[in-house]
């Protein structure tokens, strides 16, 4: 209608930033502060090169892997993903691990977490139960532990953009 318009609104990388945020690795944080290409600097980072030296092969392989670790990615999906052999996902995800300590620590805590408590919640507190936590059973376990890390980073997002949607109505 007359006076209305349009608005698009993109928060570049979020999911990534909230990482981040909620892992405190130092690395990730700084590339972030930094305004860096964060697939580039991860590439960069994992294999040993400066930024301007990354190819767009290992930046793509860079970027699977951070978005991947959202999500729970392991060595069989990195490589079936890549086109590279499961040892060749292995290694790079075991370097980005070494170069992104934090992440590694956020992981293994929410998990550590979820196990306890049967639950995760977001930075705004929603939470998720997590039923299959503790499963016996190893494919329902691990798809839980796989949403236990995915679910704060996501959920926080999407937290965030209802709240930013909300605040743009009123403007």
């Amino acid at each position: 209608e007359k006076g209305w318009v349009i608005l698009t609104a993109d928060y570049s990388q979020v999911e990534l930033r909230i990482l981040a945020h909620l892992s405190e690795d130092p690395e990730l944080v700084a590339a972030f502060k930094k305004d860096l290409d964060i697939h580039r600097a991860t590439a960069a980072a994992v294999n040993n090169k400066s930024v301007d030296e990354v190819t767009h092969e290992e930046r793509s392989a860079a970027k699977a892997v951070n978005f991947g670790i959202i999500y729970g990615l392991s060595e069989f999906g990195l490589s079936k993903q890549l086109g590279i052999s499961r040892q060749d996902a292995k290694v790079f995800i075991e370097s980005y691990f070494a170069r992104h300590p934090g992440v590694k620590k956020f992981i293994d805590e929410t998990i550590s977490f979820a196990r306890k408590n049967g639950y995760v919640k977001t930075l705004l507190g929603r939470r998720r139960p997590m039923l299959d936590i503790n499963s016996p059973n190893q494919n329902e376990r691990q798809y839980a532990e796989r949403t236990a890390i995915n679910m704060p980073v996501q959920g926080a997002a999407a937290d965030m953009i209802k709240i930013a949607m909300i605040h743009i109505q009123k403007i």
